[in-house]
């Protein structure tokens, strides 16, 4: 069972803080530790590190929330797996706080996409590289790290905008690479022109949780990355993708969850709600093109007028979402009849 109380936990803990945490469970619920206690033997807390809200997300994996992103961390004893890495600035306190989750090392690194690798060199230099020689690390080279392979043409592109310590090590080609540490698959699924070309969500099969990246930010409209081949169609065709792979507990609640790039834990009615608001803008905006609108026309007739209050943000408005999907869409049809704007 998931959640029993252990023997070392009742040693450690008062009866009412364990079968708290055994009922807290994957709710993330807060439960304070006895005293003395360190606060990685705290099991089902939610607590805070520094800037860092560390949110068990289900079985050996965490969601890690910073004030700049979030990164999703698997423990084991084989040691650590990490899902993008905020930025350089907080890739220190990063480290820290997985230090609260294991002593071991970090041994692998994911990038969901080439603006999620920011902190890519500091945490990779706190990892180590498996080598072919069995029982055997370099600690030089640290963890490494794998990512789409447009993600390291991107980043070092002449001209690139990232150092070479933030690029990946590994990258791969095909729709699906496989991963296996800490006795879980894990499946790392290439979303091709969702928010960018380069995006990847990455699935934990026995712990049940998927780390989305940026195709599902719950709290804003989902950014389109148009310069780097991203499109409105993509992010649907990624969001049912993840719809695919998340099963629900108890009346539409709990069961997969789901760590966006951004934001609290999600499950499955999280992404659905999010689906279903995109589809519905795209088929306005789609609608609004076929009839030769231009892109002021769509701006007036203001698509997403019904979920602002929702979605929309200071700095990404619902203006600026219908403007992505008119250009993705306006895009898209031009490409298929050969006209050039």
């Amino acid at each position: 069972m998931k959640n029993a109380v252990c023997p070392q936990c009742v040693r450690q803990w008062t009866v009412v803080v364990c079968v708290a945490a055994a009922i807290a469970g994957r709710a993330g619920a807060q439960v304070t530790p006895v005293a003395g206690t360190p606060l990685a033997h705290a099991p089902g807390a939610e607590r805070q590190v520094g800037p860092i809200a560390i949110v068990p997300a289900g079985g050996n994996v965490y969601m890690l929330a910073g004030p700049d992103g979030n990164s999703t961390v698997q423990i084991g004893p084989d040691g650590v797996l990490v899902v993008d890495t905020m930025s350089a600035a907080m890739a220190p306190q990063l480290v820290a706080a997985i230090q609260t989750l294991s002593p071991r090392p970090i041994l692998q690194i994911i990038n969901t996409n080439a603006d999620r690798t920011g902190g890519n060199e500091i945490v990779r230099r706190a990892g180590r590289r498996i080598t072919a020689a069995p029982q055997t690390v370099s600690i030089d080279q640290g963890a490494p790290v794998l990512a789409f392979e447009t993600v390291l043409a991107r980043l070092s592109a002449e001209g690139g905008r990232a150092p070479s310590g933030t690029w990946p090590s590994d990258t791969f080609f095909v729709e699906r690479k496989d991963v296996y540490l800490n006795g879980e698959a894990i499946h790392v699924l290439h979303q091709p022109a969702a928010y960018s070309d380069g995006d990847s969500v990455v699935f934990f099969r026995q712990s049940d949780v998927v780390s989305a990246g940026d195709v599902f930010v719950p709290h804003r409209y989902p950014r389109i990355d148009l310069a780097h081949g991203g499109s409105i169609n993509g992010v649907i065709d990624a969001l049912n993708r993840i719809l695919e792979l998340t099963v629900p507990e108890v009346n539409q609640e709990g069961g997969t969850m789901v760590v966006p790039a951004e934001g609290r834990l999600c499950d499955e009615s999280d992404v659905a709600d999010y689906r279903d608001m995109v589809t519905i803008v795209r088929d306005r905006v789609q609608d609004m093109v076929r009839r030769g609108m231009t892109l002021e026309q769509v701006k007036a007739a203001h698509p997403t007028r019904d979920y602002d209050t929702v979605y929309g943000t200071g700095d990404y408005t619902g203006e600026m979402f219908a403007e992505a999907a008119y250009r993705s869409l306006a895009g898209a049809r031009d490409a298929r009849s050969g006209v050039t704007r």
